[in-house]
């Protein structure tokens, strides 16, 4: 392994000492021979022994020899990483193949590569930019072409950390390597496809961030749509990088909002207050940092098309949202019904259905089957596999795929610009207030009037 030097931008944030701290800690753990040096650079003044116990604390007490060599030895740097003098001074200093990791807002990442013009940037050098990727397709597209006017295209990496969710992993095996299920993986199989990600977390003092984004541009339009690439792509070549995002990025531009209808196929709501994750939430709009007259949602939802020869008429329903209860986090896939059913069964059965789960990751497999003395008597019987790996931290994969230069859990600036386009005309459709904003006591599963999308047992 080549030797590296993570600069993190943004290190005293809360997606450093949150996210991305820890799951380097779990990394070095995992893969002790890593030569990485780190550097914590923020615009406040700190001790290198402030930070370096900083870093220990969000490595965690049971932090393996890598992990605490690494959290000795890392330095902190005051610097203003949108002046071109101060990244030179930085680039300076790095040891091996510089990794600038952006944690900071998309508007100060923007100022920074733009300061970054006027800097010698060394051969290698890998950027990480952090959601969102712009604010519309044309912002997006604006960013990437500054992105790679500094570095090329493999060498920018575009976090999503729902890319390195291992579910996703589950999700490619499960489809690729068992012939029980790669032969049925298309509409003439499959009747529905739901993707949803149901908190029971209310706002969490998170306001200043989700006041700019709301459930749609926070969820939907990033994370759940990479799932959707994965579910819904042609077999690629290799699981390689390139023919992987080759394959995402071709089932991303075949997505359509359903009918061309946003007003008929989306719909939103904000939680009011109750009881959720066992914990009294006030009302949305009361939370600290909140204005009502934003009308931002906590609960979004909207029907997709993937306009295919494999996937014509397949509903996918993409859904997020807080406050929710129960807290489903899942893909689930819905099998068409038999082609001719024996009248002993009765008229009708339940549709099987995979469903695989985030954290902890399980597969279930419903099934019909017999129940009881009678033969013909049936019973949907759910089969859950353990898929043993929920403590991996979805940040650990993504590391290591920038430490190594290898950019297949990151979003490829074409995805990036598709996924704005294909949430653009729901967002229309709400700002123009075609779509009712609804409400939902905390707690609930949503607006009574909503159709339930069932999350199985």
């Amino acid at each position: 392994m080549s030797e590296t030097t993570l600069i993190i931008f943004g290190a005293t944030g809360d997606l450093t000492k949150r996210l991305l701290l820890p799951a380097l800690g779990q990394l070095l753990d995992g893969e002790p021979d890593r030569q990485v040096h780190l550097v914590g650079v923020g615009r406040s003044e700190r001790a290198n022994d402030d930070w370096r116990s900083e870093v220990r604390e969000a490595f965690g007490s049971d932090a393996g020899p890598a992990a605490s060599a690494l959290a000795g030895e890392t330095v902190y740097r005051q610097g203003d990483l949108t002046k071109s003098a101060d990244l030179i001074r930085l680039l300076g200093e790095a040891k091996g193949r510089p990794v600038l990791y952006f944690a900071v807002p998309a508007a100060i990442t923007q100022r920074s590569c733009e300061a970054l013009r006027d800097v010698n940037i060394p051969d290698g050098t890998i950027l990480v930019s952090e959601k969102p990727f712009g604010t519309d397709e044309a912002g997006a597209h604006a960013l990437n072409k500054l992105l790679t006017e500094l570095v090329p295209e493999r060498q920018v990496f575009r976090v999503d950390h729902f890319l390195g969710q291992s579910v996703l992993l589950d999700l490619l095996s499960v489809r690729f390597a068992n012939r029980m299920f790669e032969p049925v993986w298309s509409a003439d199989h499959i009747e529905s496809v739901v993707i949803r990600y149901d908190e029971d977390l209310g706002l969490e003092g998170r306001a200043d961030f989700y006041e700019k984004t709301g459930a749609l541009r926070d969820m939907v339009q990033s994370h759940l749509l990479q799932l959707l690439s994965v579910v819904a792509m042609d077999s690629p070549a290799s699981l390689g990088e390139r023919d992987l995002r080759d394959a995402t990025g071709a089932a991303l531009r075949a997505v359509q909002i359903w009918d061309d209808d946003p007003v008929a196929h989306s719909r939103r709501a904000r939680y009011t207050a109750g009881e959720a994750g066992g914990k009294h939430l006030p009302s949305y709009v009361d939370e600290d940092g909140v204005d009502p007259s934003r009308n931002i949602e906590t609960l979004a939802e909207a029907t997709f098309e993937v306009r295919t020869a494999r996937w014509q008429g397949v509903p996918f329903t993409l859904r997020s949202g807080k406050a929710l209860e129960p807290a489903t986090k899942e893909i689930a896939l819905t099998f068409r019904p038999v082609r001719h059913l024996p009248e002993q069964f009765g008229s009708t059965v339940a549709p099987n259905v995979l469903r695989l789960r985030f954290s902890p990751d399980v597969m279930r497999v419903e099934l019909n089957i017999h129940d009881g003395a009678n033969p013909f008597e049936i019973k949907a019987i759910g089969f859950d596999a353990d898929l043993g790996h929920g403590s991996l931290r979805a940040y650990a994969e993504v590391l290591s795929g920038i430490l190594d230069g290898d950019a297949t859990l990151a979003v490829r600036g074409d995805a990036a610009e598709q996924c704005w386009r294909i949430v653009q005309p729901v967002i229309d459709a709400w700002n123009a207030g075609k779509v009712p904003l609804e409400e939902y006591p905390a707690g609930s599963s949503g607006p009574e009037s909503w159709p339930r999308l069932g999350a199985g047992s």
